[in-house]
């Protein structure tokens, strides 16, 4: 993991979409107003004929997307968590997962890790929404490398796709040969003191957590989960038999996220205990990114105390 080096996945995002839509001639972009910020602007400036401001309409957007993916058309439809899923959720599940079309939803500024743009704008319920939804894939990427790959690997699986993204830079986790598969998470470590899942923002800090603890003789494992819709049952499952202590953490709520989707399976394929950390059924503050991860006890200290702790 190269610390030095940070980067957000929702500019990882732009520039990978740029550069797919040179390859792919069906790919078409919408976005709500907020392309600066969700990084769709760069692939604006490279294919004005295939870019679409709807405006602050999401609901129109995703409509439209809707209506573009029936003539084969592969649409990324781009806003802010907060809006592309709470705004539009009516014309996702109807429009969208439904009738089962081919367009991918890709939410940046998701999690408390959006800052000082505070509690309105920081989404913590998107997973939960989403992966509640029959027909949706949910995905959440953690690096520039892993978005990068994500973000051309849906325009292969013809499903409705929600691709979380974020505003908060995170640093470089996997090299450029780094093989990634859909629905497979990424184990590293081989640790069997205890496995930490977590997806997006926090999993840099679930492995400063591993190698802080390997100083002091303490070995984990941690699973990056960048699918959690399907999620990989196989390897929970095999990292709930190999190791004492099961943690999962997320920049979302405890509530319908990534822990409770790693219970899911744990409940009906082999019954362990999981200690969730997360957003405690409360909404954010304003802050910093930084400020809050230590604030809502996400941070690699956090890690620390909780495998030692439980």
């Amino acid at each position: 993991m190269n610390l030095n080096v940070t980067k957000a996945t929702r500019q990882s995002y732009g520039e990978k979409l740029a550069e797919l839509g040179e390859r792919n001639k069906d790919i078409v972009v919408l976005d709500a107003d907020l392309s600066g910020a969700t990084k769709t602007s760069v692939f604006a400036k490279k294919f004005p004929e295939r870019f679409f401001d709807m405006g602050i309409s999401e609901q129109d957007m995703m409509s439209t997307a809707a209506g573009l993916s029936t003539f084969g058309k592969i649409p990324y439809a781009s806003s802010f968590a907060m809006f592309a899923c709470g705004r539009a959720y009516d014309q996702i599940r109807n429009s969208i997962a439904y009738p089962h079309l081919n367009v991918k939803i890709c939410a940046s500024h998701a999690g408390v890790t959006v800052g000082e743009d505070g509690a309105t704008h920081q989404m913590l319920e998107d997973l939960g929404m989403m992966r509640g939804m029959a027909n949706m894939c949910v995905m959440c990427t953690s690096d520039d490398t892993q978005t990068k790959w994500a973000v051309e690997e849906i325009s292969k699986i013809k499903e409705p796709v929600y691709l979380r993204l974020c505003r908060y830079a995170t640093p470089l986790i996997y090299d450029e040969d780094q093989k990634f598969e859909f629905g497979k998470g990424v184990q590293i470590g081989e640790g069997t003191d205890a496995t930490v899942f977590a997806t997006g923002v926090v999993v840099p800090e679930a492995i400063k957590a591993k190698e802080e603890l390997e100083k002091e003789g303490i070995n984990i494992r941690v699973v990056d989960i960048h699918t959690i819709k399907p999620i990989d049952e196989e390897l929970i499952v095999k990292c709930a038999k190999e190791t004492k202590k099961l943690i999962s953490i997320e920049d979302h709520s405890v509530i319908n996220g990534l822990g409770s989707a790693v219970s899911d399976v744990l409940s009906e394929k082999y019954p362990a205990k999981l200690i969730r950390m997360g957003i405690k059924d409360r909404f954010g503050k304003s802050a910093s990114a930084k400020e809050l991860l230590k604030y809502f006890k996400l941070t690699s200290e956090d890690i620390i105390k909780t495998v030692k702790e439980s």
